[in-house]
């Protein structure tokens, strides 16, 4: 009789929930007697997670926060890390949440415990000695950008491009018309998409400054509309009372960011996850982003990447403006914008090429690549 799988996962937030669903997924289609232990939300516990907790106790942005909750979050992954030895299961897979799972895969390696790290954390960009760490954590780190298995390899880490499973789910090509009708939108004209971003601080720093590049846009464009995705009910009143006195066109929206994209002409967006879905929905795009001033000096001296914008890092050369800072004005961003209305395939023509790369059936990539570091492919 055939032992079952034992796979252990751990996801540290929503993102890497929707990721560990997908393999656990396609790593039942190839062992269906798999079991499934560790940490996730709803999405993995739906595909038979057994969650040692919930995956919101790992949640944690920004520092004070996390710096708040340390305490809990130590004692949670010495627990963690005794229930795993405990359980020995057949491999661990970390997913994101380097910080928390970086220090688990090493500790469990060293036990004997075959160990994944799925998505990067940003180690070519700043902080690039962490990948002697991540060497000695896994035995294998996939990754959904080519760019990072490319930095793995110079390092001499075991590395699988798997490709990014949002470039599986979107299609190729999208119709713009279904789209506008679907939020309300006329089915003539040009519409601008504004996303800036999906936590009160982005939208803190962003929303007025987008609203105003709006303002400005639209006097050069009269006929320009707009449409703004609220991540969350927070974030539609934080932009409500943006928009209050403000003369515009807007149309605000509940979550939809994807029909957001298919709908418009072109994207003023934060730098983050979105420029990728941008890129995936081939609309052009203007970048922004802001952070405290004592942060970007910190960070100006320690990032190695010359781009921000996940287009540019997979271009490899400045395909999408970025408008960092003080860079990031009204009028610059509008100025930015208003050419990408008449001729947007100027980007676009890379986009999908770009991708076409990304679109590799991510999650049985993954899958094929952990059975294969086990024995079991």
């Amino acid at each position: 009789m055939r032992v079952p799988l034992k796979v252990a996962l751990v996801a540290g937030e929503s993102s890497g929930d929707i990721l560990g669903a997908g393999l656990m997924q396609a790593l039942k289609a190839r062992h269906p007697d798999v079991q499934f232990i560790g940490v996730g939300g709803a999405r993995m516990e739906a595909e038979g997670l057994t969650s040692y907790f919930p995956l919101e106790r790992l949640a944690v942005m920004g520092l004070v926060e996390v710096l708040g909750r340390l305490p809990e979050l130590l004692a949670r992954r010495r627990r963690l890390l005794r229930d795993l030895l405990e359980a020995r299961p057949d491999v661990f897979i970390g997913i994101d949440a380097p910080d928390f799972n970086l220090d688990l895969e090493l500790k469990l390696r060293r036990a004997g415990i075959r160990t994944v790290h799925y998505v990067s954390p940003s180690v070519w960009a700043w902080r690039q000695k962490r990948v002697f760490k991540i060497r000695d954590a896994c035995d294998l780190m996939l990754t959904l950008f080519p760019f990072e298995a490319k930095f793995y390899e110079e390092h001499r880490v075991p590395v699988r491009f798997v490709g990014h499973p949002l470039a599986d789910t979107i299609p190729l090509h999208t119709e713009r018309e279904p789209a506008r009708q679907a939020l309300g939108l006329p089915a003539q004209g040009m519409v601008v998409a504004l996303l800036p971003g999906s936590r009160g601080g982005e939208v803190a720093r962003l929303g007025e400054l987008f609203l105003a590049a709006a303002e400005r846009l639209r006097a050069v464009r009269p006929g320009v509309r707009f449409v703004l995705p609220c991540a969350s009910p927070e974030r539609r009143t934080q932009l409500e009372a943006m928009l209050a006195g403000r003369d515009l066109p807007l149309t605000l929206v509940d979550g939809r960011s994807h029909e957001a994209l298919a709908a418009c002409n072109a994207v003023l967006i934060a730098s983050g996850t979105a420029t990728l879905e941008a890129l995936l929905f081939k609309r052009p795009m203007v970048v922004a982003y802001s952070v405290a001033p004592l942060t970007f000096r910190i960070l100006k001296r320690l990032v190695k990447s010359p781009y921000v914008a996940l287009p540019n890092l997979l271009a490899q050369r400045l395909l999408v403006p970025e408008l960092l800072q003080e860079a990031a004005t009204p009028e610059a961003l509008a100025q930015a914008l208003s050419p990408l209305l008449d001729n947007g395939d100027v980007q676009t023509e890379d986009f999908d090429r770009i991708h076409r790369t990304l679109r590799c059936e991510a999650s049985s990539q993954a899958a094929d690549a952990v059975l294969g570091l086990i024995g079991q492919g």
